[in-house]
């Protein structure tokens, strides 16, 4: 599948450029020094803020202990349950911290009841780890896993999901952002659709959140899931999940303890009645510090001006990449999100992979078992992954389309 530099329509002439200083970004980034960093997709480099934060956290600890650390800190913590909700447009109560993103979408999707026949309608290019868990919810309750069509540009089709809709729809899950690709489905037409119905709507967020503006009230979503780990620049580790304050006291989540639920009877728990029901009681409070100063340094920065720099990165690298003769492009989508993937003829993708690493140039790779319904349908092999973020420079996406260069030439 070839592309051509015509088939993108990022333009500057269709936005306000915002201005970045990408100096200063890279002399806090320290991993700048040594690799070109392509994979912020898979976990992008932390900035210094984000790496004092953990740091300081954890000499704390060491010097008082763990408990004691976190007992003094702990307004530095609340705040950043308002980082978090500030960046996504919600509010403190809504939101939960948790271990990953799978950990906080695996928790709202399984406070989800299911019986035989319910339906569960999701994308095509859905990421594994939730498509697992559909079919392990449909082995158990007889639910039904149905797949929304795409349009003509591979994107989820909004009039074929309102076609879908009759009274056993249970659930509409998507992933916005694919981890395969580009593609950027149409959340907020599929919130418009889910709150039309009334049907529940949990959105996987974790390849939008820090390289996109996202607002929970425009997404139209009940339930977000998110990483710190990749366009975030958190430390790994960090996740958190958004649920809607009209739902909250309709889900009991699968699994309790103390913290989300105090034990307040012999007989009988209660609930907490903020989202951090959805939570444990013992916390890696160094990595929480992480993602509060990883949001608050992309808040700074600002949303918007990211988001058109990484737009523009993505755009440049896969248009350049495109040009090169043996080398195919496969993302989808009119406007694709800073994610592009790439064949190299001649050349498996971890052979290609292990050549830029020894160029000191971080790519990664795309399994079909990723996405394995978007895969078959396209019959994708094992493709490589580049993820330039904003801080990352023109020169960077030139030294990885050269090096493409010279693999199809050898």
């Amino acid at each position: 599948m070839r592309t051509t530099r015509a088939s993108f329509s990022f333009t500057h002439t269709t936005v306000q450029i915002l201005m970045i200083d990408i100096g200063k970004l890279r002399r806090e980034t320290p991993g700048v020094a040594h690799r070109v960093h392509l994979n912020n997709a898979g976990a992008a480099l932390m900035p210094t803020p984000v790496l004092d934060a953990v740091k300081t956290h954890l000499d704390r600890e060491a010097m008082i202990g763990g408990y004691e650390a976190a007992e003094e800190t702990r307004d530095q913590h609340t705040a950043v349950y308002d980082s978090v909700a500030r960046l996504i447009g919600a509010s403190r109560d809504e939101i939960a911290l948790a271990e990953n993103a799978t950990i906080a979408w695996q928790m709202a999707f399984y406070a989800q009841p299911f019986a035989a026949g319910d339906r569960i309608l999701t994308a095509r290019a859905e990421y594994a780890a939730n498509y697992v868990a559909f079919l392990h919810v449909a082995r158990q309750t007889g639910a039904v896993i149905d797949i929304i069509p795409d349009d003509e540009n591979g994107v989820l089709d909004p009039a074929a999901l309102e076609e879908m809709i009759d009274e056993r729809v249970r659930l509409i899950a998507i992933t916005w952002v694919p981890t395969n690709g580009g593609l950027i489905n149409p959340a907020a037409e599929v919130g418009r659709i889910a709150r039309k119905y009334g049907i529940p709507y949990l959105l996987d967020a974790c390849q939008a959140v820090g390289q996109m503006a996202v607002n929970v009230e425009d997404l139209g979503c009940d339930m977000l899931s998110a990483t710190g780990r990749k366009f975030l620049r958190a430390p790994r580790g960090t996740g958190f999940l958004y649920v809607r304050r009209k739902i909250l006291g309709k889900l009991h989540p699968p699994l309790i303890d103390h913290f989300g639920a105090p034990w307040v009877a012999l007989d009988r728990y209660d609930l907490r009645p903020d989202a951090r029901r959805f939570e444990t009681w013992e916390n890696n409070y160094a990595a929480h510090y992480g993602l509060g100063a990883a949001v608050d340094y992309a808040l700074n920065v600002g949303i918007d001006g990211i988001e058109q720099r990484c737009r523009m990165l993505g755009s440049q690298l896969r248009a350049d990449l495109s040009e090169i003769p043996g080398v195919d492009v496969y993302d989808l989508g009119p406007d694709p999100a800073a994610i592009v993937t790439f064949s190299v003829a001649g050349r498996e993708a971890d052979d290609v992979k292990a050549h830029m690493a020894g160029l000191g140039i971080n790519v990664s790779r795309s399994n079909p078992s990723s996405t394995l319904l978007d895969a078959t349908a396209r019959n994708l092999p094992t493709l490589v992954r580049a993820s330039p973020h904003y801080y990352n420079t023109e020169e960077e996406l030139q030294k990885l389309v050269e090096a493409c260069r010279s693999l199809v030439a050898a």
